[in-house]
């Protein structure tokens, strides 16, 4: 049996340890697009800030880790499937497989703007940028940091804290618009103000332009923006053509079923690439999130080798950001649903914000702000679907108490269990 893996992140080097631990005397293969080790994009930031080496944000630092386990760690372009010859095209050579797994990840946007394809304008995605704007992480240097999603958010800390004179652009209200709301969003904004960050929301770029060695912004309203280093940081798409292009049925992305197979039984799926079950909303989506990409990847890998026997019952939407020292998170359905009821706990002065949002008496969907603590209990009650009954009311009164909430009905759970 030869498993071939289309992708080095977190999905396809999970998958991959699965597959060897369930067949061990497989042949088994990792094909990544980049000719680097597989590494983590999580571990970019504390590279930019020189926390860690480069080799620090290899996914497996052990030296000899794949060798040890017999995997076979390739570097190439895949651009086509042949599912009935069972073989892929990889930068002109074909390599065969029983049963494949496409973890292919997803590729940043570029945003619609002039001059994006200036020199000194930069994604920050992968190793390769990495290296291009650590050269500009020093006191002195001006960034213009295009989007306060996600990604934008994970470097900007790095970026304030080289010295740099650090410009964010936002088209939305907030910052972090996908996992926040108004309230959390603007204090996240208020928070990076204070901390020396010029941030900017409800504004466009309409073009970027060389003046005088520098690089200068055209914004919708306000003076011109000059910056040294442009970084670019509007979203992911997933990374789909290929399969696309080889007959498989793709949506937003490649669609899978609940075993994580695609429309041919011997090609999976996993990760940020896979359009798979949403737990929230029982649906079939994209989430471009590592703890989904890792889950995806070990379900992925055990239906391959054993048979499709484990059920994927739906990945919980789950962000935690860390924004120059405040946490924020945001699990299920964070933005509630029509006929909910919600409740919020604020206090601006600490930065601490607490968002509840239900469903009858079941928590649905949560946001936090400057609170640590609560993190894995409110991921716990959402994907238990823990019928909360009159603590709903106590939670409506005083959101703070999640955690009584918690104990108070695993207890009881775990009494009846017992007793039964």
């Amino acid at each position: 049996m030869h498993y071939v893996v289309i992708g080095a992140g977190p999905a396809g080097v999970v998958a991959a340890e699965h597959l060897r631990k369930y067949d061990p005397d497989s042949k088994l293969t990792i094909i990544g697009g980049e000719s680097e080790p597989p590494y983590s994009r999580m571990a970019i930031p504390y590279y930019l800030v020189k926390m860690i080496k480069e080799n620090g944000t290899h996914l497996r630092k052990t030296s000899g880790h794949y060798d040890q386990l017999g995997i076979d760690v390739e570097h190439g372009r895949v651009t086509a499937i042949d599912s009935k010859s069972k073989s892929v095209s990889v930068d002109g050579r074909s390599v065969s497989y029983d049963k494949l797994l496409l973890a292919t990840g997803a590729s940043p946007l570029t945003p619609p703007i002039p001059g994006t394809d200036l020199e000194g304008v930069h994604n920050c995605w992968d190793l390769a940028d990495a290296r291009e704007i650590i050269k500009y992480c020093e006191p002195g240097k001006r960034i213009a940091l295009i989007g306060a999603g996600f990604i934008g958010c994970i470097i900007l800390e790095a970026l304030a804290e080289s010295g740099a004179e650090v410009h964010v652009l936002e088209m939305e209200n907030r910052m972090v618009p996908r996992m926040m709301n108004d309230m959390a969003g603007g204090m996240i904004k208020q928070w990076c103000e204070n901390k020396g960050v010029k941030v900017h929301t409800s504004i466009q770029v309409n073009g970027i332009e060389k003046k005088g060695g520098a690089l200068s912004l055209s914004l919708s309203e306000g003076p011109d923006i000059e910056a040294d280093l442009v970084i670019t940081a509007t979203g992911v798409a997933p990374n789909v053509d290929f399969a696309r292009d080889s007959g498989l049925d793709v949506g937003e992305g490649i669609l899978v079923n609940e075993y994580l197979q695609t429309s041919d039984e011997s090609i999976y799926a996993a990760g940020d690439c896979a359009q798979g079950r949403d737990f929230s909303t029982g649906q079939f989506s994209v989430q471009a999130i590592q703890p989904t990409a890792v889950e995806h990847g070990r379900i992925a890998a055990n239906n391959m080798a054993k048979g499709d026997d484990l059920y994927h019952r739906g990945s919980v939407n789950m962000n935690v950001l860390a924004t120059m020292g405040l946490i924020s998170s945001s699990f299920g359905l964070w933005m509630g649903t029509d006929d909910g009821d919600k409740a919020e706990l604020l206090d601006r002065d600490k930065f601490t914000y607490l968002n509840l949002q239900f469903k009858d008496d079941v928590l649905v969907g949560a946001s936090s702000l400057g609170l640590t603590e609560h993190v894995g209990v409110l991921r716990g009650l959402i994907q238990s679907k823990t019928r909360l009954k009159n603590w709903k009311d106590k939670l409506m009164d005083d959101p703070s108490r999640v955690m009584e909430a918690y104990l108070a009905n695993t207890q009881a759970v775990g009494h009846n269990a017992h007793v039964l």
